[in-house]
């Protein structure tokens, strides 16, 4: 694959794009995890929606 002389530029911008979307699916495997843990927590202390009952 000739990519020609902007071969380089060409590389750089996939590589950026896959490290963005990479870190982008980090951010919200680690926000997922966290908003677990904090609703674990609410819920072991007795914590009820209010919007949940009529």
């Amino acid at each position: 694959m000739d990519l020609g002389p902007h071969a380089v530029f060409i590389w750089l911008c996939y590589a950026t794009v896959a490290i963005v979307v990479a870190a982008m699916i980090i951010t919200l495997w680690l926000d997922g995890r966290r908003y677990r843990r904090e609703l674990k927590a609410l819920e072991s202390r007795g914590s009820e929606r209010s919007s949940g009952s009529a």
